[in-house]
């Protein structure tokens, strides 16, 4: 018999759908509706009764976490992929009364949601400043891509796969795009907007990066990466919860975004002593209004 595991990744190199986009979809617009106006009871009927829910990787209490507090978002984007049967939506808030960027990567088999894994950042996590990490997406073009362009997804996922890896060995290599900007918290490496390369720019090491969960959206050219970090969260001995968001156009990494928590430490450890990427650019950002779509 096939474990959970090999038939998901059968299913995955044959690219047979196991659920609908339209269910994907759907569910997605609807978590966004309960997010916003903090009611988890528009959600009852979608999800399965012994719901797995976490936040920041560790077994939480969907009914008074974070999608039981209305917030007045800023900025989503939303990513499918109907042959894992999984959805990942990026949630920037930047309300000044407290700003969050938040990842929700949630798992079903078309008709119900099984599990839903959700990254929460706010002050204190990984290079976090929301109105930095709104002001530099929304300079970002993450279109649909024309039938003819798309790449298949065992290269969205190998590109995602190819950065990891390069984490622990240095002779592999990466397709990086030319231009490529990661924003990583409310940090830029393209700060200067030259579309230069700069993607590879503080990359570790020393560091193996395993357990990796993904959702691999084939029409936008995106895989988004669920990963324990090691060695990020300098005052633990913890992989710190993590998730990369890859967009890949025409084999190449063109913009990635990570959701990193530092679980109680400031700024993992660094306490406010590491130096961004960005420069200290001042950020514009609106604040009000509804929340923009981005894609």
């Amino acid at each position: 018999m096939f474990s959970k595991g090999l038939l998901t990744a059968a299913l995955a190199r044959t690219a047979i759908a196991v659920c609908d986009r339209t269910f994907l979809h759907d569910w997605t617009a609807l978590y966004l509706s309960a997010q916003t106006t903090g009611n988890l009871a528009l959600l009852t009927n979608t999800l399965f009764p012994n719901l797995t829910y976490t936040e920041q990787f560790t077994p939480a209490n969907i009914s008074s976490g974070i999608i039981s507090k209305p917030l007045n978002i800023t900025q989503t984007r939303s990513f499918l992929d109907e042959y894992l049967c999984t959805t990942f939506t990026e949630i920037v808030v930047t309300d000044i009364s407290h700003p969050y960027v938040i990842g929700v990567r949630a798992a079903g088999d078309g008709k119900i949601i099984h599990k839903i894994e959700t990254l929460v950042t706010d002050q204190g996590d990984w290079l976090f400043n929301a109105t930095g990490t709104a002001y530099y997406n929304a300079r970002e073009k993450w279109d649909i891509i024309p039938l003819a362009e798309r790449d298949t997804r065992e290269v969205i996922q190998a590109a995602g796969d190819a950065y990891f890896d390069r984490f622990g060995n240095i002779n592999i290599t990466v397709p990086f795009g030319t231009p490529c900007a990661r924003l990583e918290g409310g940090a830029y490496t393209d700060a200067s907007f030259t579309n230069a390369s700069t993607c590879h720019l503080g990359l570790p090491s020393t560091i193996k990066v395993r357990d990796r969960r993904y959702v691999v959206d084939v029409q936008y050219g995106v895989v988004n990466i669920y990963v324990g970090f090691p060695g990020l969260d300098r005052a633990s001995k913890e992989p710190a919860p993590d998730s990369h968001l890859f967009r890949v156009e025409k084999g190449k990494l063109r913009f990635i975004h990570t959701i990193s928590t530092c679980e109680g430490h400031p700024g993992c450890g660094l306490n406010g002593t590491y130096i961004p990427i960005d420069g200290g650019k001042k950020m514009r950002v609106r604040r009000r209004g509804k929340p923009v779509v981005l894609k």
